[in-house]
């Protein structure tokens, strides 16, 4: 049931008598293009994933055409962190500290207390300039309660073979609007249910239809649809601009030419130190 239903995009849907809205992403092409651009191993690919699933998901808050989500994490573990972002029109980027991680590719699913542990999330939108708001917390589901006093959850699922191939990149947020009567805790059980179980893999990888249908939400209508897709602002003109603001005495010390690499993307640029 991979990708069942849906592909590289996002579902908003809502139960006007429950009052409820459940919003459903697959992020499996920009996990897989940023995976590859960065050279990344199944380990950190796997977090990647996840990480762009939950920037796509806070992503559907966006109002302003140029405006930016994006979610950072710190941690203990050896993947270091991460930061992705997604714009208003759908477009994702970003990276983990740790590209590769040879203690833990390949054995098995990754487990989070081992390669993550201890962590902090910054979830921030921003557009070009400003910063609209900011909320710091340990955990996504923290974030929504305690930064925006909301009642809602998140769920992250991604599976991703030792070859380095997505095959699933997907993620569901479940929100009961502040005068609703539906329990999140309650109502979200029978899918948290089979999410923590080992034996239930790829949970997520199912229709929209499904999973509403084991939240109960079997009425809710579809409000709106948004293709998601790997996009990034570095280009060559970017790289030669930042090169640009170093001062001339330095340049006159490198090479003819040098590769300026986005750390977001992975993408390389090859370009003049010369004015």
């Amino acid at each position: 049931m991979i990708g069942a239903e849906m592909k590289d995009s996002r579902e908003e849907w809502f139960d006007g008598g429950k009052k409820v809205a459940v919003t459903i992403v697959d992020v499996t092409g920009a996990a897989q293009a940023l995976a590859r651009g960065h050279l990344a191993g199944p380990t950190s690919a796997h977090f990647l994933a996840k990480a762009l699933a939950a920037a796509a998901l806070l992503g559907a808050e966006t109002e302003a055409e140029d405006e930016v989500v994006s979610v950072q994490m710190k941690c203990d573990g050896p993947l270091g962190g991460f930061n992705v972002e997604c714009t208003a029109a759908g477009t994702l980027r970003g990276y983990t500290e740790k590209k590769v991680l040879e203690d833990f590719d390949g054995i098995c699913a990754p487990d989070p207390k081992r390669v993550v542990g201890p962590c902090q999330l910054q979830v921030t939108r921003s557009v070009p300039g400003r910063i609209l708001s900011q909320g710091v917390s340990n955990s996504l589901d923290g974030y929504l309660a305690g930064s925006l006093q909301r009642k809602a959850c998140i769920f992250l699922e991604a599976a991703v073979s030792d070859d380095v191939e997505v095959l699933e990149a997907r993620g569901v947020m479940v929100e009961a609007l502040p005068d609703s009567d539906w329990s999140v805790s309650e109502g979200t059980a029978p899918l948290a249910d089979r999410y923590r179980r080992a034996d239930e893999p790829n949970v997520l990888a199912v229709s929209p239809r499904n999973i509403l249908r084991r939240l109960g939400l079997d009425r809710a209508e579809l409000r709106k649809t948004t293709p998601l897709s790997f996009a990034c602002r570095c280009s060559p003109e970017r790289a030669a601009a930042m090169l640009g603001a170093i001062g001339e005495e330095e340049r006159g010390n490198l090479p003819p030419t040098i590769d300026v690499t986005c750390h977001m993307c992975g993408r390389t640029f090859t370009v003049p130190t010369a004015l």
